[in-house]
């Protein structure tokens, strides 16, 4: 009994301890979400993007070391990177990282502690590989999903799933799809959440849990997501997975 009672204790001290990690790192990253690295259009996206609730959802630390998926114009990059740069960490992008980003973002104030790896990948051929650094805490990919197939899709997983610590979180957001919808014209830039579940537990992903922040009941899943009044208003899966110990 006494055992128990001891590592119940210790238990608790270690989530109340992580609850505060994390409550730090969010109140830094909303610090950062004004810094001056950022547009205005892209501090206007803020609000329904709530990238605050995202990092913290996915368990971010500010002295992780981070893979981004193909970053596009850093939009995550940009706060991202002075939150763990500060502090420590690491961020990472691979996959379609393109020149204009590494010679414009990357070079931004607060972005020290930032690199590129696997240059020649980009997300619409994605073949078997690996990824040139490993031994990430976090990976995250916010709205590539749906550009690969199924295979290349795959091909990342596995990558990625090597890539990551044992106990490593990899995040994922992208446009939501109806279960089994058939793909059309209109919904090839959805995915089904049932699906992308199925396939990260097939490389052997846990799922560790979902969220509804950006539950969008507006959006009826029927049409493209950047036709007017549905882009940026796109209903969105949060998904996060976990690499077993």
């Amino acid at each position: 009994m006494k055992n128990l009672v001891v590592a119940g204790a210790t238990l608790l001290i270690s989530t109340q301890l992580w609850a505060a990690d994390a409550s730090a790192t969010r109140m830094k990253i909303e610090q950062s979400l004004s810094n001056s690295n950022r547009e205005a259009a892209e501090i206007a996206r803020d609000a329904n993007r709530k990238p605050a609730e995202v990092l913290e959802f996915f368990g971010l630390e500010d002295d992780m070391k981070v893979l981004e998926i193909s970053p596009a114009t850093g939009y995550w990059s940009k706060f991202l990177a002075p939150v763990l740069c500060s502090s420590g960490g690491e961020l990472v992008f691979s996959v379609g990282v393109s020149d204009s980003f590494k010679s414009n973002v990357m070079t931004m104030d607060g972005m020290d502690c930032t690199s590129a790896i696997n240059d020649a990948v980009n997300l619409g051929s994605i073949p078997e590989f690996e990824f040139d650094d490993s031994d990430f805490d976090l990976v995250l990919t916010f709205w590539n999903l749906h550009n690969p197939s199924a295979e290349d899709r795959e091909n990342m997983s596995v990558a990625i799933f090597d890539a990551l610590k044992p106990g490593g979180i990899y995040g994922a957001v992208d446009h939501t799809r109806r279960h089994n919808q058939p793909t059309t014209r209109a919904t090839g830039r959805r995915l089904d959440p049932v699906l992308v579940i199925k396939e990260m537990e097939a490389v052997g992903f846990e799922f560790v849990d979902f969220s509804d922040m950006h539950y969008h009941p507006e959006d009826d899943l029927t049409q493209e997501v950047g036709t007017s009044g549905v882009q940026g208003n796109t209903d969105r899966f949060v998904l996060k997975f976990r690499k077993p110990e």
